[in-house]
C-alpha cells in the first residue's frame, strides 16, 4: 500500500477503510464483512471503525444484530477526503489522461471492485460512445504507468449500453464523467 496515505496514516486498515467508504460514499459495510475482505481480525477493524465513528467521519446504524457503517457526507472534511481518496486510487489521472481525450465519449463509469471502494489493482471502466480503440489502448497504457494499476475497458455504443441495461444495473458502478449536454 505504497501511496499518499501511507505517509500520513500508519494504520493500513484505516487506509483501506477510508478508501472503501470515501471513494463511493453510497458504500455500506459491516464489521465482519470488512474483516473478511481486508483479511484482518475483527478487533483490528473494530478499533479503526470506532475511531472513525468517534471523529464522525463515519456514521453507524444498527440493523438487527449488525451495525452498518458508511461515510458521513455531512462531515466538513468529506469533500476533501473524497478528493484525496480519488487521487490515491488514481481516478483523477484516469479522467485527465484517458476520459477527457477520447473525443466522442458520452459517459464513463467505474464498475465492479473500485466502484465498491475496493483497491484491487485493476480499474474496470465502462465507456459509452464512439471511441477509437487504438487511441484508448495507447492512453490506457500511458496512464497505467503513472497510477501503477491496470486499466480494463469495456466500450459500448449508446444503443449497446441501452440494450444491456438489465445486465449492467446489478453491477456496482459510479459515474465518473459525462459529456456536457448542449
Amino acid at each position: 500500500m505504497d501511496n499518499l496515505f501511507s505517509g500520513l496514516i500508519a494504520s493500513k486498515t484505516r487506509i483501506k477503510l477510508l478508501i472503501r467508504f470515501f471513494f463511493n460514499p453510497k458504500t455500506q459495510s459491516y464489521l465482519r464483512g470488512l474483516a473478511k475482505e481486508f483479511n484482518v481480525s475483527t478487533n483490528a477493524v473494530r478499533e479503526e471503525l470506532n475511531q472513525l465513528t468517534k471523529t464522525k467521519l463515519l456514521t453507524s446504524q444498527k440493523i438487527g444484530r449488525q451495525v452498518i457503517y458508511k461515510a458521513n457526507q455531512d462531515h466538513p472534511l468529506f469533500p476533501e477526503l473524497k478528493s484525496m481518496v480519488s487521487k490515491v486510487i488514481g481516478i483523477d489521472l484516469v479522467v485527465d489522461g484517458i476520459v477527457n481525450r477520447l473525443g466522442e465519449l458520452e459517459k464513463a463509469y467505474l464498475i465492479d471492485d473500485y466502484a465498491e471502494g475496493k483497491d484491487t489493482g485493476v480499474i474496470d471502466l465502462l465507456l459509452v460512445g464512439n471511441i477509437d480503440q487504438y487511441h484508448l489502448n495507447d492512453l490506457s497504457r500511458k496512464t497505467e504507468r503513472y497510477i501503477k494499476r491496470k486499466i480494463r475497458s469495456l466500450v459500448l455504443t449508446r444503443d449497446e449500453y441501452n440494450n444491456l441495461q438489465s445486465n449492467i444495473k446489478h453491477r456496482p458502478r459510479v459515474l465518473i464523467w459525462e459529456a456536457k449536454q448542449e
